[in-house]
């Protein structure tokens, strides 16, 4: 590592700068100062502002593997300390704007064709669902398809002006189960505010990510473009980096929660018990393993070492090393605290809940099993252990 990473500070209101490496506060330049001035107020800036936040960081911060990927996740880690439900925003409008940036310029330039400019905001909605399928159909007269179907857990579509999309080939066989056919699959520019695009009422029950309601859009020949081939959306690299920076994301409302632990044993000083320097040291302990995994896997991904199954299996990695962090950070800080910050303290139980709720996009044991499966086959392959 090239990298010295460094300890928070706790003083209850500062920026909570992680002084070098991955971390809240570590936002180099103009990226820094957009973040500090979103939330020059205080915490929570609502979809608004998550959404101006994220287009002005969008013109600041190039995608994964352009040589600042530290950087990326450094912002994305900064405002997730700050609004859990704000990082929920910011990071697909990025990582929308990366895949089109690993676009050739000439399916690039075609994203224009659905109005998109640079005052868009974007989502990624990638994810199937039983019983939802969304078709692409070829239309005469260019490259434009129509869309028709249902796609689940949108989250934010009736807020965002465009999406990538990932939809089924019309022609490609229905399996029985209704489900994704994987590589069959193709991405699409679509603009959201087409007639064609119903977004149904959100029936969102959850206390976490409140301002991040998710919930299905029915397509009805929506046109749009593709983008990148069939296959391509899965198989590109920045699939892989896309699903670190979101774990970034975690890390950094993983901070957001820890700093209530760290700002109550400081006032305590000498009077913290051996418990309570056991609790602080397991945060310490878990949020320097994520912030090394993140740093290292930036450097990886900038360096060109992090592509195909390389890349993949590093994905798998970091998102297990965070989400274990973050993880132990909730549990760390409910035994350290007890139950009056989350009865009483709206920031900190709001904070929680987003994390707990984010989280789940982990896959968790399965993710475990991937990796433990993407493995054997390098042994099996005689490749040397990596441990």
């Amino acid at each position: 590592m090239s990298r010295e990473l460094t300890g928070p500070t706790v003083t209850p209101g500062s920026d909570l700068r992680l002084r070098a490496g991955i971390g809240p506060g570590r936002p180099a330049g103009r990226a820094a100062a957009l973040i500090a001035d979103a939330f020059a107020a205080g915490t929570g800036i609502g979809t608004a502002g998550a959404l101006e936040l994220a287009r002005r960081l969008g013109t600041e911060l190039p995608g994964p593997g352009r040589g600042r990927t530290a950087e990326l996740w450094e912002a994305l880690a900064e405002v997730a300390a700050r609004d859990l439900g704000a990082a929920r925003t910011v990071e697909p409008h990025l990582d929308a704007l990366a895949i089109l940036d690993q676009l050739p310029d000439a399916d690039r330039d075609r994203v224009a064709a659905v109005g998109a400019g640079p005052d868009s905001t974007w989502g990624v909605f990638a994810a199937e669902g039983q019983g939802l399928r969304l078709e692409a159909h070829g239309a005469r007269g260019g490259p434009t398809q129509l869309l028709t179907g249902g796609k689940p857990w949108c989250s934010l579509a009736g807020s965002l002006t465009h999406a990538v999309v990932t939809a089924h080939p019309a022609t490609a066989g229905v399996p029985a189960d209704g489900q994704a056919t994987g590589d069959a699959r193709r991405a699409f520019a679509v603009d959201l505010r087409h007639p064609g695009v119903t977004v149904a009422d959100a029936a969102w029950v959850g206390l976490g990510l409140p301002t991040v309601p998710s919930g299905p859009v029915e397509f009805a020949s929506v046109p749009a473009v593709p983008v990148g081939e069939p296959g391509w959306y899965l198989r590109r690299p920045g699939f892989a980096w896309g699903g670190i920076g979101v774990a970034a994301c975690w890390y950094g409302g993983a901070v957001g929660v820890a700093r209530l632990l760290a700002t109550q044993a400081r006032r305590r000083g000498d009077g913290l018990d051996q418990i309570g320097l056991m609790l602080l040291g397991q945060v310490d302990v878990a949020l320097v393993a994520a912030r090394t995994a993140l740093a290292d896997a930036a450097e990886r991904v900038d360096a060109g070492g992090a592509t195909g199954s390389a890349g993949a299996l590093l994905a798998l990695r970091v998102r297990a090393v965070v989400a274990d962090a973050a993880e132990t950070v909730l549990r760390a800080v409910g035994h350290g605290t007890g139950p009056a910050p989350l009865a009483f303290d709206a920031e900190h139980a709001h904070r929680v809940a987003d994390l707990q709720l984010y989280l789940r996009q982990e896959h968790a044991e399965r993710d475990r099993a991937a990796l433990g499966r993407s493995l054997l086959t390098r042994l099996a392959d005689d490749e040397e252990l990596p441990w």
